[in-house]
């Protein structure tokens, strides 16, 4: 660790250009990496669904089903669209009642049995089946060129569902992006004390996401759920990683006004912190693999590591941006808009609590370790001060008092 945190400080504009130029794989194999829209694929193939898709592809070559409502057109312009969807590659089989009538037959001679299910009040149906399954892609083109055979007629079906829910997560996909982010700036601009930091917070979250959109290509392909949500969610679980090693830079300056010392404090104490909880987020991803529904593994593998790839970039790029532009990050400082809530914490512990030690602490961006360093004291025990378990004597209180330049009675809770 000793090594590579000096490394991080010393090199901080080397780390940023190899951040940046990485960007460039990343970049092609997220444009590479292949979508799958066949939601089929993720289900057992010992299921009973499978096995008759299976049954309808293979043996009746019947993969996929569509129909075609078309209103107040006659047999003979019926059975010419009829002929141009055969056309279409991948179109098995092409039936409508201009196929029982021809152009010569009135519809009204027909039984009531058959014209109840492909004819009412002058809309008629025309029924298009698919050699290949209902989510394919060979399928999802067919659906396409249907639909622009048959221009202002309906198509409807399974497959054309499938073909919609594609095109609205695709164009969705980049405005509740741009809303998270939104949002995202607002929370940060407020509860962090300068208006850089969000946008560096951001910027380095959005390369580890790039980072893990690029190389799923080593999946070959992933599901559009996948892709529709990863993005939202990689920030949401480790945006947090940022901040707290942002707020523990902060508290190492306070102490040592050498940034790069400070920064490589901030990096040992992240890393310590939030090394335990990452691997058990990603453990949590990694255990959706164990389900049938297949789907839970392409999620779970994605998923698992991109808060991997977020959490190198907060131990790598992350510290190399804030010690590259913190002069900049200085000059742009604000109050921190966010209240204490002081009132909050002092009615969650006043009922039995006789020291504020941990409060203060808090409020002096300290810590128990760095108590226990400057009093000469065990860390166990400066942790059972803060919690009240047991009592600092009165001199020691004084010497706590004048650690952290406070009055003595502000380290006790007031009766009245």
């Amino acid at each position: 660790m000793k090594k590579f945190k000096e490394f991080i400080v010393n090199h901080s504009v080397l780390v940023v250009i190899i951040s940046l130029l990485l960007l460039i794989p990343s970049i092609i194999g997220y444009v590479n990496t292949k979508i799958n829209y066949n939601i089929l694929v993720y289900l057992p193939e010992d299921i009973e669904t499978i096995k008759g898709q299976n049954i309808l592809t293979e043996d009746f070559k019947i993969g996929a089903f569509s129909f075609v409502i078309v209103d107040n057109m006659s047999n003979y312009d019926m059975l010419n669209l009829e002929d141009k969807i055969r056309d279409i590659d991948t179109v098995n089989n092409v039936l409508s009642l201009a196929d029982v009538t021809d152009s010569v037959i009135p519809i009204s001679m027909l039984p009531d049995n058959i014209t109840d299910r492909l004819y009412n009040d002058e809309d008629s149906v025309i029924v298009v089946t698919f050699t290949n399954s209902t989510s394919d892609e060979k399928t999802m083109n067919a659906i396409e060129e249907l639909r622009n055979v048959v221009k202002k007629e309906a198509v409807s079906g399974m497959s054309a569902m499938v073909l919609d829910t594609k095109t609205l997560s695709e164009s969705e996909v980049i405005s509740y992006i741009i809303v998270a982010v939104v949002l995202c700036i607002i929370v940060l601009v407020i509860s962090t004390d300068s208006y850089l930091i969000p946008i560096l917070l951001l910027s380095n979250i959005g390369v580890a996401i790039l980072y893990n959109m690029g190389t799923n290509i080593i999946f070959g392909d992933i599901s559009y759920i996948t892709k529709a949500i990863t993005a939202v969610l990689q920030l949401g679980v480790t945006m947090d990683f940022s901040i707290f090693l942002y707020h523990k830079y902060e508290m190492a300056k306070e102490k040592n006004k050498d940034t790069k010392e400070a920064m490589k404090v901030a990096i040992e104490e992240t890393f310590t912190s939030i090394i335990g909880s990452s691997l058990t987020t990603v453990a949590g991803f990694l255990a959706l693999c164990a389900m049938n529904l297949t789907l839970g593994k392409d999620i779970g593998l994605v998923m698992a590591k991109g808060v991997i790839c977020g959490l190198i970039c907060v131990l790598t790029l992350f510290p190399a941006l804030i010690l590259t532009l913190d002069k900049y990050i200085e000059k742009t400082k604000h109050k921190v808009f966010l209240p204490k809530f002081k009132g909050l914490q002092k009615f969650s512990i006043m009922g039995s609590d006789i020291n504020r030690i941990k409060l203060v602490l808090v409020e002096k961006k300290r810590t128990n370790r760095w108590l226990a360093k400057e009093l000469g004291k065990d860390e166990g025990t400066v942790s059972k001060w803060c919690t009240n378990s047991v009592q600092p004597g009165l001199e020691t209180l004084r010497e706590i008092a004048v650690l952290l330049d406070v009055d003595v009675k502000d380290l006790i809770w007031s009766i009245k």
